[in-house]
């Protein structure tokens, strides 16, 4: 974040003195000592005169200096673009009236805090003029002229502007350098071959200075202006600036903070950084994509293909200026109309994610310290001893020998192959972690990885070409250039000879920001504007190379300034391929470093956050973003990587936890076991409950994962996305769905037996008893005690169920139990997608059962729509029809009569029912 700290000026004497005026109060009774009186009055009238003062000032154009010209005073405070973004500089007036910017000091803030600029643009600041404009087959293209030379050095005088209009709810909108080729994301996004028939958007621009300007059709809402400061396109310095049409804005990852941005003059920076989560800082990985809640309910969203160095100022005009330092200004606008459709659009340019397997949405267990494989193997066996639910088990670094890639300290995890066959018996998966950076110090021939990658060419290169050395885990390490296609055939082989040996089944990349415990190299980094660029965003550390490798770096495909934050996302492409080519089924892999289109490699844990309620807290706005990002496959750290969970923190965390949609427990080293087999029974018996409803719902969050895999809907949603017309929605984020019909209420602050949260209007069902809860759109306070978690069905859903099992696998085989919560007008819709589980492509291939579930005038019927020899394993063995209004005198499955239970909650159950998935059938209450 940056602060204004320019000229500090002395504090007024009034502060000073009312400070010093605040003595205690003598002793005396009944009248106020003269004193103090007159010291009081004293302090009055300097304070008054004092403020007198500072408003004649302001008004006369400054707090120190002369008056500002007329064209500056009009320019109303929240509608100042900043012209001197520089931070850790005094910006003078004198500074500031040689880039031709307006100068009006406002009152210091506090320390850290950003406010208002003091240094902005004038209405008349120069631009570019957009010289001529003519169509094309899908668009049209633009010229753009600047007159007067910018402020940054190599500004570009004449642009290229591309427009496509590319379908109804998509625009595309591209400005580059007309003469020569810049940099571009090598990302493949999709080319349309004919223009948009019906737009639901209208484009007109400005032509001098130039500005386009973007309106929403039905409503007249204007959803960009860029006309509002001026474009500047230089080298090493790219920004423009928008009016936003609401404050309510969400996206922009990655950053730790609520759901819904502030727009109080907040900068977001975009630079992949190994830091734990913290307020205001760049984190692991960069999403240059934003989500805007229109008034009405509409919502559009704007993604900058751009992968370098960024940073977006927030303010609350309300306002928007994207600032970069390379590449070229790609915009994709999506105008949805609703929040679901935006990001479905979004990621029809980046790509839906990866259908997950199955397993990967059991319950995962790691820590880094489990000393041995036979620690680690105690732990998986105190699991099974108390029947709690597990699907992977994992191992931090502590399984390698010296903390180097592929290997295995033969001392303390000899017996890991043992215990991966082990695993496998009991229907459970194996995960390990991997770096990309490469030991260097081992003597040569005695390590293959580096040997083989030094040989073949395949690290990072400093400016003279020798391998880039940094430090990581290992100590010196060279840093795999996954931008290179022969680093991915390497990485492949070197993973193939460590899964002979150790079968393991799925990744976890980390450190692949990529972290450095260095800056920049073991020589620090060179002189030149790649690594000292004319403009700096506000990165932590105040330098590209702070805790990652030099921007001046040379991978394959361009410099590492330009392919940072790519880091991760190569990695991961590199890792989900090597993974389906070693086992042959869907890979499953979690990255902490990530970038658009990572969800058709890999999911995301929200990296190493602490074990205290605010990082519970700040978890679910986490996941929630993530979701806008197009990697439903998410979640934090269950219980908090540092420091140690008490047990309330960490029952509590596990039950959100358990609706995470990529569920982890993780602990760091020398701290006390935080896996559920090491608290009370009680809390124990807490952690199995909620871990079993977890499983029970596995068909439920499985078909979530195949209509994200499908068409990019989100699995775990905010609720303003279901109800977008719903004001009081827009900064909910202490709450979540699944899907469009499971709402999930958590207990986030200690010592409390009940949580208050948001019901939106209509019935709600208890998911465990089925009692109905009718809500007006209001708070509701809920009972919480430390062994249930709040679950609420919507009603005109239904959800398909199964009797849980302690792994997906033995879930998998049990009878389905399908939860039908009637609406209103007692009708009710649910689906189920079903295949093996784990093979590639079914759903391409058509080896899958897809069946939907109907209830209308008390019918219901379950049709199968695509099927699949795997559905003829499952049998649904119960109904649960919740608001049924009257006892039933009889129920009939297929025309012949069965056995029921009515409940006085309204609740209609039929048992043993031993129908196949793969048939058709229908039951019917009379």
């Amino acid at each position: 974040m940056k602060s204004y700290q320019k000229l500090t000026a002395a504090q007024p004497a009034a502060c000073r003195l009312e400070e010093e005026g605040a003595a205690p109060v003598p002793s005396g009774h009944g009248k106020l000592a003269p004193w103090w009186v007159g010291s009081g009055l004293l302090v009055a009238a300097v304070l008054l005169s004092t403020i007198t003062v500072w408003v004649l000032r302001q008004v006369s154009g400054g707090w120190l200096g002369p008056t500002a010209p007329p064209k500056c005073l009009a320019v109303p405070e929240s509608r100042r673009f900043d012209c001197y973004p520089e931070r850790r500089v005094v910006v003078t007036q004198e500074l500031c009236e040689s880039r031709g910017c307006c100068f009006i000091q406002s009152p210091p803030l506090a320390e850290g805090r950003q406010g208002v600029p003091w240094c902005f643009y004038p209405p008349d600041f120069p631009s570019y003029t957009l010289e001529s404009l003519n169509q094309t087959a899908l668009g049209v293209v633009g010229l753009l002229v600047r007159r007067e030379k910018a402020y940054y050095p190599r500004d570009i005088q004449k642009l290229r502007l591309d427009v496509e209009f590319e379908t109804d709810t998509r625009l595309h909108i591209k400005i580059t350098d007309a003469a020569n080729p810049r940099y571009e994301v090598p990302l493949d996004v999709p080319r349309v071959m004919k223009r948009a028939e019906n737009p639901i958007y209208s484009l007109n621009f400005s032509w001098d200075p130039f500005g386009v300007v973007l309106q929403r059709k039905a409503t007249g809402t204007v959803l960009l202006n860029t006309t509002v400061a001026p474009l500047i396109f230089a080298d090493q310095f790219l920004q423009i600036s928008t009016s936003l049409p609401s404050r309510f804005l969400y996206g922009l990852g990655e950053h730790r903070d609520s759901l819904l941005h502030s727009l109080d003059w907040n900068t977001l920076t975009l630079w992949a950084r190994d830091v734990s989560p913290t307020e205001s800082f760049n984190l692991y990985g960069a999403h240059p994509f934003y989500l805007l809640m229109e008034e009405g309910g509409n919502s559009h969203g704007v993604f900058l293909l751009n992968s370098n160095a960024m940073e977006v100022a927030l303010q609350p005009a309300p306002g928007l200026t994207w600032r970069t330092i390379g590449g070229v200004l790609d915009f994709y606008i999506f105008l949805g109309p609703d929040p679901s459709m935006v990001i479905q659009q979004y990621q029809q340019v980046i790509g839906f994610p990866a259908m997950p397997p199955m397993w990967a949405l059991g319950f995962h267990l790691c820590r880094w310290g489990y000393g041995s494989s036979n620690g680690t193997w105690q732990t998986v066996r105190a699991m099974r001893n108390y029947q709690i639910p597990q699907d992977g088990q994992w191992n931090d670094i502590d399984y390698m020998d010296g903390y180097r890639d592929f290997t295995l300290d033969s001392q303390k995890f000899s017996s890991l192959p043992s215990l991966v066959e082990d695993l496998h018996k009991h229907g459970q998966h194996y995960v390990m972690i991997l770096d990309p950076g490469i030991s260097s110090t081992s003597p040569n021939g005695s390590y293959w990885p580096f040997d083989e990658g030094l040989r073949r060419g395949l690290f990072l290169n400093t400016t003279q070409g020798q391998p880039l050395i940094g430090q990581v885990w290992p100590g010196f390490t060279a840093f795999a250039d996954f931008s290179n296609p022969d680093t991915h055939q390497w990485w492949l082989e070197n993973l193939q000879h460590f899964h002979a040996h150790v079968p393991f089944d799925g990744l976890w990349i980390d450190m692949n920001e990529p972290s450095n415990f260095m800056d920049g190299s073991e020589h620090g980094c060179p002189p030149g504007e790649l690594d000292n660029p004319p403009y700096t965003p506000a990165v932590l550390g105040n330098s590209l190379s702070a805790k990652t490798v030099c921007a001046s770096a040379k991978q394959k495909v361009s410099v590492h300034y330009n392919l940072h934050n790519l880091y991760g996302l190569m990695e991961a492409k590199a890792t989900a391929s090597a993974l389906i080519q070693l086992r042959g089924k869907r890979p499953f892999l979690i990255s902490r470093s990530t970038f658009p289109s990572q969800g058709r490699y890999s999911g995301h844990w929200l990296g190493d956050n602490r074990s205290q309620w605010k990082d519970m807290r700040y978890s679910i706005p986490g996941l929630l973003s993530f979701s806008l990002f197009g990697i439903p496959l998410v979640g934090a750290d269950i219980c908090g990587f540092s420091g140690s969970a008490s047990e309330e923190l960490c029952t509590r965390w596990m039950q959100l936890g358990a609706f995470y949609p990529f569920s982890r427990n993780h602990n760091t080293q020398n701290e006390k076991a935080q896996d559920p087999t090491a608290f009370s029974p009680a809390a124990r018996t807490a952690m199995k409950d909620v871990l079993l409803t977890r499983y029970s719902l596995l068909p439920f969050l499985y078909t979530l994962f195949h209509r994200a895999h499908l068409q990019g809907d989100t699995v775990a949603r905010p609720l303003f996305f279901e109800f977008p017309q719903v004001k009081a929605t827009w900064e909910l984020d202490r709450q979540f769905l699944w899907g469009q019909s499971l709402l999930v209420t958590p207990v986030l602050e200690p010592g409390v037996d009940s949580v208050t949260g948001y019901v939106p209007q209509g019935t709600w069902y208890d998911f465990y008893t089925g009692s109905s809860v009718n809500s007006s759109g209001e708070m509701l306070k809920m009972s919480a005690p430390l062994e249930h978690l709040n679950l609420h069905i919507r009603e005109g859903s239904i959800l398909p169920t199964q009797k849980p099992g302690t792994t997906t696998e033995a879930t998998r085989g049990n009878p389905l139990r399908l939860i039908v919560a009637l609406s209103s007008h007692a009708t009710a819709w649910g689906d189920l997608f079903w295949d093996d589980g784990e093979s590639l492509d079914t759903f391409e291939k058509g080896n899958y059962s897809y069946v939907v579930f109907n209830v209308t005038q008390n019918i219901f019927t379950s049709t199968v729509l695509h099927a699949s020899t795997e559905a003829t394993k499952v049998t649904v063995g119960t109904l649960s029809i919740f608001g049924v209004q009257k006892p039933p005198s009889k129920v009939l499955l297929n025309g012949q009569e069965k056995p029921f239970s009515y409940l006085d909650n309204q609740v209609l159950s039929v048992s043993d029912l031993g129908m196949s998935l793969s048939q058709g059938f229908s039951l019917q209450w009379l």
